[in-house]
């Protein structure tokens, strides 16, 4: 049996066709997404969907062509954001990307920002309530920045980017899977925070239902066959799925950004993120940590004259072997150059002239992504008690340094998934459980991790 499996990123969109039946990923397509819309104010950023919707459409007739005939379409998609429809489906609004920071404006009838006026209208346990997702880009934020622009027509539908595409696609009524409804969804009552949509004058929108992952959206038209179409999953815990995360086990995902999660099978809120997952388990993790973003920081200030000389080079082969010739070092870097959960001003600091080198230099930033990692597992698990690190994402795959950084400061066995198709692994065990083929997220994701048995673990 074939499925189809889109993943609509923020840079690009990827499918890919998944055997079932042999549990592999199989041929894939990767188009950009479209650009942002031109022109905007300051910190706006918007897509139009309708260009997003095509180049899905695009995507799915090539993988068709390619393929034997689709039994059904899964997806995941990237999460927050939102754009309103009618209630005929057009569009009334660009899609507001998770990237928009026009809530960082001044609002005029507050001392503060937009974002400052939106928490002090909550409480801290209403917060709490949607898993401390009020951010720039949420949607309740950016709702709540289009009705105090009388920009938010009554009786509209707010969706998030796959809702939208997969809504176009099919000609049926929008329907939201959990695991994408950041920041508007009561994690206490699996439904939406309709006490927090009212409070922020949201309440006069058509909130769409709230459907389970193996509930069909409705069914898009391919080669002349109605193929059914599964509601998109939210990016994060596509991911992880497809890193087959276990419960007792930690998850450092490090990438351009980094965060650590744990699973949870009990709701348990505290100064974290917490989200849903699948099979009714929960998700606690804190995200936008410092890594290849600033990372890039230091590699452009050691590769700055020998880029002028060849703007070609990289500069990552060296600053490996100078990290693996540097001695241990007392030299201090904190890269929280950008604003996070760890502050926004980095620093470099005890610097002698003896110990300022650049392999040094990169060795302490490892070292301090690594002590960030175990500060922020221990927030979400006072206990400690993981018995496992899962490593995922491209920097570990590719840095042993900074492998030998988590090893030492975590001192537990670790995995590293190999490859950069976790999101394409967890929508096949979507594809698994839709299909019927499995009863439940962790029955086939247990088939998936077996079938793969000791292939990462260290």
């Amino acid at each position: 049996m074939q499925y189809l499996a889109l993943d609509i990123g923020s840079s690009s969109i990827k499918g890919a066709l998944l055997d079932l039946e042999r549990l592999k990923i199989g041929q894939t397509v990767r188009r950009a997404c479209p650009a942002a819309t031109p022109g905007l104010p300051p910190r706006h950023f918007e897509i139009d969907p309708d260009a997003v919707t095509r180049v899905v459409q695009g995507i799915l007739e090539e993988l068709v062509d390619r393929g034997d005939a689709p039994a059904g379409i899964v997806s995941c998609t990237q999460m927050a954001g939102t754009v309103l429809i009618d209630k005929r489906g057009t569009p009334l609004t660009d899609y507001l990307s998770w990237r928009d920071q026009r809530v960082l404006d001044d609002d005029p009838s507050t001392p503060g920002t937009w974002l400052d006026s939106l928490q002090v209208k909550l409480t801290d346990r209403q917060r709490a309530e949607l898993g401390g997702e009020l951010q720039t880009g949420a949607s309740c934020s950016l709702l709540y920045w289009l009705g105090g622009q009388n920009r938010l027509p009554t009786a509209a539908t707010p969706l998030g980017l796959g809702e939208y595409v997969w809504s176009r696609l099919c000609g049926a009524p929008p329907a939201v899977e959990r695991t994408n409804a950041l920041g508007a969804l009561d994690l206490t009552s699996g439904d939406w925070h309709h006490g927090v949509l009212a409070e922020l004058g949201l309440d006069r929108l058509v909130w769409p239902p709230l459907i389970e992952p193996s509930e069909p959206l409705g069914a898009v038209t391919l080669a002349d066959r109605q193929v059914p179409c599964f509601p998109p999953l939210g990016d994060h815990q596509c991911a992880l799925l497809g890193t087959r995360l276990e419960p007792g086990e930690l998850s450092l995902n490090i990438s351009t950004g980094s965060q650590v999660s744990q699973l949870s099978r009990e709701l348990t809120l505290g100064s974290y993120q917490t989200r849903t997952y699948f099979d009714g388990q929960f998700l606690n993790s804190i995200t936008h940590l410092p890594a290849g973003r600033s990372l890039n920081v230091l590699v452009e200030l050691v590769n700055e004259l020998t880029r002028e000389l060849d703007p070609g080079h990289d500069p990552w082969p060296a600053i490996n072997r100078a990290i693996q010739r540097a001695p241990e070092t007392d030299l201090e870097a904190d890269l929280a150059f950008f604003a996070g959960p760890l502050g926004e001003r980095g620093t470099i600091s005890n610097i002698q002239v003896e110990n300022l080198t650049v392999g040094t230099l990169f060795q302490a930033a490892y070292r301090n992504m690594a002590e960030n990692y175990r500060r922020c597992a221990e927030r979400i698990c006072p206990a400690a008690d993981w018995k496992r690190v899962v490593l995922s994402g491209s920097l570990p795959q590719n840095s042993p340094p900074l492998r030998q950084a988590i090893e030492r400061e975590f001192r537990c066995p670790y995995r590293v998934c190999d490859g950069s198709e976790d999101t394409l692994w967890g929508l096949l065990i979507q594809a698994l459980v839709a299909s019927g083929q499995m009863p439940d997220f962790t029955a086939a994701s247990q088939l998936v991790r077996h079938t793969f048995s000791g292939r990462d673990d260290r």
